[in-house]
């Protein structure tokens, strides 16, 4: 079924999530990991670089997990991961020191429907044809219409698990210091040593 599809739609076109900052990249594949087993997808892994820089390591992966639904319609989401800049940073939590990575994170999500109608429909043109016109304009059967609506979920659940992932991230920050507060401090350093 993977190899030959009659026709894809495209449910997602480029949903992207960002980040840039203190993260765990190992815990980014566990999470898209974890996400495509609870949605029942075969992961498969279409593409994997990476290359290191004087500015920090890059890696790019893309992944092409896939749900079949029948034997005429898969569901695949397109998973582009580019890790870029990367160095690894020894940071403070919680009053311990952990090894992290800091750089920029860039996922771009893909969704498409696979369809193979050709046992069903046979190779005829006019009924492919009609098929298609009737299911878009007429009436769309119920079956496509929610594999089409569940691709989506299953694409926005990944992406608010990463989104989720990366807030906590950005939780584990240092708290920001004011400009005032800073120079109040410096005060009174510099007082405590005059008197020493």
């Amino acid at each position: 079924m993977l190899d030959t599809h009659l026709e894809k739609n495209l449910i997602v076109n480029s949903k992207e999530l960002e980040y840039k900052g203190f993260f765990r990249s190992e815990e980014i594949f566990r999470i898209i990991n974890k996400a495509l087993e609870e949605k029942g997808y075969v992961k498969r892994e279409k593409k994997s670089e990476e290359l290191v820089t004087p500015a920090g390591k890059m890696l790019q992966l893309e992944l092409r997990p896939y749900k079949i639904k029948s034997n005429y319609i898969t569901l695949m989401i397109k998973i582009r991961v580019t890790l870029d800049n990367v160095t690894e940073t020894l940071k403070e939590v919680e009053g311990k020191k952990q090894k992290y990575e800091s750089g920029d994170v860039l996922i771009i999500f893909d969704a498409w429907s696979l369809t193979d109608y050709q046992s069903r429909w046979g190779m005829k043109p006019i009924v492919y044809f009609l098929k298609g016109v009737f299911n878009k304009f007429v009436y769309g059967l119920k079956f496509e219409k929610s594999t089409i609506s569940e691709l989506g979920g299953d694409t926005a659940y990944i992406y608010a698990q990463l989104k989720k992932l990366f807030k906590s991230y950005q939780d584990k920050k240092e708290e920001t210091v004011s400009e005032e507060e800073v120079k109040s401090k410096v005060i009174e350093e510099m007082k405590n040593e005059e008197i020493n």
